[in-house]
């Protein structure tokens, strides 16, 4: 990294539609100057004037040609696939991301959607937006579940996959998961293999959950042979990226039955496209990529944020969650 500015000529520039980073960020009093731009056109009049650059949603590989001044970048988010890598080492801009701050957030979203599908929540709102009261069910494969003795089927054991396995362990499951190098899981389950051998557990599974973050590896890793592997009594949740899953294979796995049904939280395209088949589909729960939104989400992002920049003013290269 190029020598960066002291404290007091540091300007950091948030940019997010959303999240409200400047007002959490001024309440700590910072030493820095600092700024947020809630626009991409506000975003792209500002860049000019960053040291260090907070942002997910807004990031362009255009603003590099305006951003003379940065050193840093802070991801809001946990994903970093629409970073240049190679590009931001090149010129010496260090990149680091919101690794962890959402663990707990998407781990419970994860669990909320298994628990949806399996107890029928969604068709109960279904049936109380029209008024209807729902008799007895006596046909045993139309009717709600329990989670005992279920087997949970995490794909990526991360930060998140291990705190999604700790709640289905409360719930008395099963949990077989997979990881690229499974000596470093910190997290005890039941059985932990190499992503080469994940059709191996699909057959074993009641839920797939996806955990994983999208790389070249993990693009579509659950497609037509993972579908045909799954049980008809399977269910699919995604927290992890659209990209991870065949989105036509998974409408059409949904439509015919194959599967279940689905918890998804992303998508191929966002906003998802009105007219997607997956939006009039009962068996498919969707939501707006709200797996991570928490009350404290700001608040976790400027923790490393904030870390990585006493580090970097102590004369320090190791940062917190860093990429490049």
């Amino acid at each position: 990294m190029e020598t960066f500015p002291s404290p007091e000529n540091t300007t950091v520039h948030f940019a997010h539609v959303a999240y409200r980073m400047e007002e959490r960020y001024a309440a700590r009093n910072p030493q820095v100057n600092y700024f947020q731009t809630w626009t991409s056109e506000e975003t792209i009049s500002r860049i000019n004037d960053a040291d260090v650059f907070v942002v997910s949603g807004f990031w362009d590989n255009d603003l590099l040609e305006r951003a003379s001044k940065l050193k840093y970048i802070q991801s809001i988010g946990a994903g970093f696939d629409q970073f240049p890598l190679d590009e931001l080492s090149e010129r010496g801009i260090v990149l680091a991301n919101a690794s962890g701050v959402n663990q707990n957030a998407v781990a419970e979203h994860a669990m909320s959607l298994m628990l949806a599908l399996n107890r029928h929540i969604h068709t109960g709102r279904d049936n109380q937006n029209t008024h209807v009261w729902r008799g007895m069910l006596g046909d045993l494969k139309k009717r709600e579940d329990e989670l005992i003795g279920k087997t949970l089927l995490i794909i990526g054991m991360g930060t998140i996959g291990s705190r999604l396995a700790r709640f289905a362990k409360a719930f008395d499951m099963r949990v077989i998961a997979t990881k690229r190098n499974p000596a470093t899981s910190a997290t005890s389950v039941d059985d932990l293999v190499t992503p080469d051998r994940l059709n191996e557990l699909v057959p074993q599974a009641d839920f797939v959950v996806l955990t994983c973050p999208l790389t070249a590896e993990t693009k579509n890793i659950v497609d037509a042979r993972v579908f045909e592997a799954m049980k008809s009594t399977a269910y699919l949740i995604n927290v992890a990226r659209g990209q991870c899953v065949d989105e036509p294979v998974l409408a059409e796995a949904l439509k015919s039955g194959q599967i279940a049904g689905a918890g998804l939280d992303h998508f191929w395209d966002e906003p998802l496209g009105g007219d997607s088949i997956l939006w009039d589909l009962e068996n498919v729960i969707i939501t707006p990529h709200t797996g991570g939104e928490t009350r404290m989400y700001e608040e976790r992002v400027i923790d490393i944020l904030d870390d990585n920049l006493c580090r970097i003013w102590n004369g320090r290269s190791d940062l917190r969650n860093q990429i490049t």
